[in-house]
């Protein structure tokens, strides 16, 4: 994949570089640890048992994530219009 790079006359934007884009991620993984391990601190009150597990309603949004991006990636492929649709 080509490295994307802004016109010449464009100012240079922070998220312009790398390493700044690499904090963002590294920054957002550390939040997400955080709230997982805040799991253990906190007694939970669930109507079933599965809600209670360590780390449950973390991997249920990830999965259900995962899943709404594969299902919209099937579903385009039944809305998807020609380019001259509109023409």
């Amino acid at each position: 994949m080509a490295e994307h790079r802004p016109p010449p006359d464009e100012p240079k934007r922070w998220l312009d570089d790398k390493r700044n884009v690499n904090k963002v991620i590294y920054a957002t993984l550390v939040v997400c640890a955080g709230w997982v391990l805040a799991d253990l601190f906190y007694h939970k009150h669930g109507h079933y048992s599965w809600e209670e597990i360590f780390g449950f309603h973390a991997a249920y949004g990830f999965v259900s994530c995962v899943a709404l991006v594969l299902a919209a990636k099937e579903l385009r492929k039944l809305v998807k219009r020609d380019e001259d649709y509109y023409d």
